[in-house]
């Protein structure tokens, strides 16, 4: 029986970025007369930036509040009914509801829904060895996760972190901790710090952590967390060492959250991630709508489905189900991969395809590699910026853009993110009218540098 009053019924699976964004994009778009809208969330926290957590931890964040775009309460005064401490254990597609438990009580309900938003997110990779679960061993995937973090380090007297893993989060993690003033060892199982790019820009990174006191173990996979007489972790040990830890952080990436998708029958793609039309509906169901870090996206550069988990995905993601949902049409019609960081003042960015991803869908390409300064190498505080460029060998079209520097060098991967999803060729791009004064960038651009060097490299190539 219906007793929503003739109301449709949307329930979203999943209170953080996407999820919520639906919500409420929905709810702009039709008023609480119309839509009913019910969100369920497992933890305590709603529309938070999972990507603050690092910044929270090391200091550079004060207050764990500050991460909260949205609380709970601020999305019940907007007409949706959020179930935060309720996780979902079964969709059920042909009854077109939900069964959720409430974690404190343990009961569990069925909720019927008209249209369905799964928001579920991705979960951290744990390793599958003795000691993962000891205490002091820690992932930093929820504001929870960051707390329980901050309270094993105001609680241990050593100062040893070992940070497993050297992508983004691991990175970010070990900047944190050396803000903290622990002693730093990474253990990467690549051959250099940060996969996202090729091998000899992941040297230059690892170069410049070592330099900030950061012990590098690369090449190397942690096979045993080893614990004290207290059941504490006291190091992590590989095939050719142990390395003392007071704590552990976990930095070895996430996959798509999708087991309660899995079991409902919904399409996965081969990253592990949902599979949604271009309006983010899943395929093949005309009800339910997917996003966030639990979906894999169309990557524009390489025509091919990949699993990129960011925020920013899962913002645009959101907006555009929500809209979709609400009446009104949008798309989400894809990324090209652009993602940045940094580790204390050295900034990573990266954008496009690496020599591999190229390599992988059958490109021929030429790289180019230059090195240039962020502003005119004669006004004061002019840094050193590496720059690499990949392009397509006969037609010239940008392929990919890595950029390892000091202070203006990270944001400068938007230039070639722009041209990506323009599909410029590295010539169009010499031409490009780029902001210019001594205080900010060379009269050339360390981006357009390196596209004339790479339009040299092609035609030479043709």
């Amino acid at each position: 029986m219906d007793m929503s009053g003739g109301r449709e019924r949307l329930v979203v699976i999943g209170g953080d970025a996407a999820g919520m964004s639906a919500a409420s994009q929905a709810r702009r778009l039709r008023g609480p007369d119309e839509l009913e809208i019910t969100a369920f969330e497992r933890g305590r926290f709603s529309s938070y930036s999972a990507c603050g957590i690092p910044y929270w931890v090391g200091g550079d964040v004060p207050e764990r509040d500050e991460l909260i775009a949205r609380t709970p309460e601020e999305h019940r005064a907007r007409g949706i009914d959020l179930r935060t401490g309720t996780e979902v254990t079964r969709i059920d597609v042909a009854g077109k509801r939900v069964r959720a438990r409430d974690l404190a009580s343990g009961a569990e309900s069925w909720t019927p829904y008209d249209k369905l938003v799964i928001g579920t997110g991705a979960r951290p990779i744990r390793p599958d060895m003795p000691g993962a679960d000891a205490p002091g061993v820690h992932g930093v995937q929820t504001l929870d996760d960051g707390q329980a973090l901050l309270d094993t380090l105001a609680r241990t007297r050593g100062r040893r972190a070992v940070v497993v893993g050297a992508g983004y989060i691991g990175v970010e993690m070990a900047e944190a901790m050396i803000n903290r003033g622990y002693e730093v060892t990474v253990v990467n199982r690549g051959s250099e710090p940060m996969s996202t790019l090729d091998p000899d820009m992941g040297r230059l990174v690892h170069t410049a952590m070592e330099g900030l006191g950061i012990t590098m173990v690369n090449d190397a996979e942690v096979t045993e967390v080893l614990t004290g007489p207290d059941g504490h972790v006291r190091a992590v040990a590989t095939e050719d060492g142990e390395y003392p830890a007071d704590v552990v952080i976990l930095g070895v990436g996430v996959r798509p959250e999708t087991s309660l998708a899995r079991d409902a029958g919904l399409p996965v793609g081969a990253h592990g991630g949902l599979l949604t039309d271009l309006a983010m509906r899943v395929r093949g169901h005309r009800d339910i709508w997917a996003a966030g870090d639990c979906v894999e996206v169309l990557n524009l550069v390489s025509g091919q489905e990949q699993h990129v988990p960011l925020g920013t995905h899962a913002n645009k993601h959101g907006q555009v189900v929500g809209t979709n949902v609400g009446g009104g049409y949008a798309t989400f019609p894809g990324v090209v991969g652009t993602a940045v960081s940094k580790v204390c003042d050295l900034e990573i960015a990266r954008t496009g395809l690496r020599e591999k991803d190229a390599l992988r869908v059958g490109l021929r390409f030429e790289t180019v590699t230059i090195e240039s300064t962020s502003r005119a190498g004669y006004y004061p505080g002019a840094s050193p910026m590496t720059v690499k460029m990949l392009a397509e060998r006969r037609t010239g079209r940008l392929l990919g853009v890595q950029i390892v520097g000091r202070e203006g060098a990270g944001k400068r991967v938007d230039i070639a993110a722009v041209a990506l999803t323009a599909n410029m060729t590295v010539e169009q791009m010499t031409a490009l009218d780029l902001g210019y004064a001594p205080p900010f960038s060379p009269v050339w651009d360390p981006v357009l540098v390196a596209a004339r060097k790479a339009v040299a490299k092609v035609n030479a190539a043709r």
